[in-house]
């Protein structure tokens, strides 16, 4: 009976904090060195009929700044908008917020 109840307590923890890492999730990573800023990317046109450009972006990785280049990417749905992801200043560094489909 005891160990059937520290069981059912153990998983009930693991539960809880289960929802509570996903509604609020992980601290964002914070660089103390401010990005560069972006580069100018030809494209051209659009390979296919439904092809939506996401712009390149810097990323930050193992200690140094990397150029992520742009592509073309299938847009998911009809009314999809591509928002790209951007560096925010916050407090004395910068926060990377990713790109995401925005539905109109």
């Amino acid at each position: 009976m005891l160990m059937s109840r520290r069981s059912a307590l153990v998983c009930l923890f693991l539960m809880v904090g289960g929802v509570l890492l996903t509604l609020f999730g992980c601290y964002p990573v914070v660089v103390r060195v401010s990005p560069p800023p972006p580069r100018v990317e030809v494209y051209g046109s659009s390979p296919y009929p439904d092809a939506v450009w996401r712009p390149g972006h810097w990323a930050y990785q193992g200690g140094e700044w990397i150029w992520v280049p742009g592509h073309w990417a299938r847009v998911p749905r009809p009314g999809a908008v591509w928002i790209p992801g951007h560096w925010e200043r916050r407090g004395d560094g910068w926060v990377w917020h990713d790109g995401h489909w925005e539905y109109r």
